[in-house]
């Protein structure tokens, strides 16, 4: 197989983008529109767009009242059911602006373990794309337990990436990019390029997102970008506010090479 370079991001043929809890809920609420703008801009040069997006928990906290992520399972659960909704409606009344209709997806990690069924989850995904649907993929915290949840949207967007055989994979949070170093320290250096296969010894790996909203970090987004690009998807990571920017090519965030072979 040829992976994408990254010269190539803006002509990417089928793209996977993965947005956090903390980028797109609460007080950036408002980075919804801006991420639909960029979304929007490679759906109408022809790219087939798959959002992976988490933020149902932290979306329906609010509406129970609650002022922290909850630690119990079932409380979860209910904060998903209500958040999941609200979620899916804030992200189609910004895509309407297009015209562009979006369908939900929503997976546990059991349903792509099972070949069956991953294989109705992948033929769901291909029929979407095929329609010129755009596929918004959450995990489906409502029935999820402990023992079977992804751990964090970072690994179920690689799997989504594999899944749907993504040329790029795009993984948001609240940093531009990965760092030497945990990025407020001095020191920290922007790491632009990981070769395939790259262990990158002596890396500090710090946290990204807002402290007790998100699950996911820097290091989930290194184990995913790796997961994705063994499989043969360029991934880049980088801010939610570098969403149009990253689509379009432009020199950003922190890029890790495809498998070739």
């Amino acid at each position: 197989m040829t992976g994408l370079a990254r010269d190539g991001i803006a002509s990417a043929r089928r793209i996977v983008v993965k947005v956090g809890s903390s980028s797109i809920s609460g007080e950036n609420v408002g980075q919804i529109a801006p991420l639909v703008d960029a979304l929007a801009s490679a759906h109408a040069r022809g790219a087939e767009v798959v959002l992976v997006s988490s933020g149902a928990i932290a979306t329906g906290m609010p509406y129970l009242a609650l002022d922290a992520r909850p630690d119990d399972l079932a409380t979860q659960q209910a904060a998903a059911s209500v958040g999941q909704n609200i979620l899916i409606y804030r992200y189609q009344e910004s895509l309407r602006r297009y015209r562009i209709v979006a369908g939900q997806v929503l997976l546990t990690a059991g349903d792509l373990e099972n070949s069956t069924h991953r294989l109705n989850a992948q033929r769901a995904m291909e029929r979407l794309l095929g329609l010129r649907i755009l596929p918004i993929v959450n995990e489906n915290d409502t029935v999820a337990t402990h023992e079977i949840r992804f751990g964090d949207n970072d690994r179920l967007a690689a799997m989504v990436a594999e899944l749907t055989g993504a040329d790029l994979l795009v993984l948001l949070s609240d940093v531009d990019a990965l760092y030497t170093r945990p990025p407020h320290l001095p020191g920290a250096e922007r790491i632009a390029h990981v070769p395939f296969g790259d262990e990158l010894a002596g890396i500090e790996i710090g946290s990204i997102g807002r402290a007790g909203v998100g699950t996911g970090g820097a290091e989930t987004k290194v184990s995913a970008a790796r997961i994705a690009a063994a499989s043969g998807t360029g991934v880049l990571v980088t801010a939610t506010s570098l969403v149009d920017e990253a689509l379009a090519g432009e020199p950003v965030g922190t890029w890790f090479e495809p498998a070739t072979d």
